[in-house]
């Protein structure tokens, strides 16, 4: 006769908190925890974003940006959006939009001036007005930001260290 066995496996783990912490070495104990959660995104419909094809700089450099980016940023938690490119981001309600591997500004020209905001130039287009867009212009890709016109820079500001980061700096070139 065959008897079934009923195996019972328990395991505990305990949270190690940082070795430095109580200024000996060896484990301090346990980890404190605060019970927070990590932010989460915004429970807001899918935005949907227009965004131009893929191309193959965009394939090779935007991974590295969008893998960077902050669940929230400015105060604003991020969204779902919905677009034909994986490299299309978006935070709050209204939203501010931040989409990789875009064409060129039709106004950035030879003699149009750019913003340096912590390492990164930024052509800024004004003639809509109910939304600024910035565009970082010393990348391997450009990388746009559309903020509504309510927005400050804060947004753009924030996010100078992460494509600072992720995508190395070239020589602005404005269309001739």
């Amino acid at each position: 006769m065959i008897v079934p066995v009923l195996v019972v496996v328990l395991v505990l783990v305990n949270v190690l908190g940082d070795d430095d912490a109580a200024g000996r070495s060896g484990h301090s104990g346990p980890a404190q925890l605060d019970g927070s959660t990590a932010p989460q995104r915004e429970d807001l419909p899918p935005l949907p974003v227009e965004v131009p094809p893929v191309t193959p700089e965009a394939d090779a450099a935007c991974p590295a940006l969008m893998s960077a980016l902050p669940l929230e940023l400015a105060g604003e938690r991020s969204r779902p959006v919905q677009s034909d490119s994986p490299f299309a981001y978006a935070w709050g309600d209204p939203a501010v939009v931040l989409v990789c591997g875009v064409d060129r500004p039709e106004g950035w020209v030879v003699g149009a001036s750019a913003i340096q905001i912590n390492g990164v130039s930024w052509y800024v287009d004004t003639a809509d007005p109910g939304t600024t867009v910035w565009t970082a212009v010393d990348r391997p890709v450009y990388v746009e930001m559309r903020l509504p016109a309510s927005v400050d820079s804060a947004p753009v500001t924030a996010l100078t260290t992460e494509i600072a980061a992720a995508l190395e700096r070239r020589e602005p070139d404005p269309a001739g």
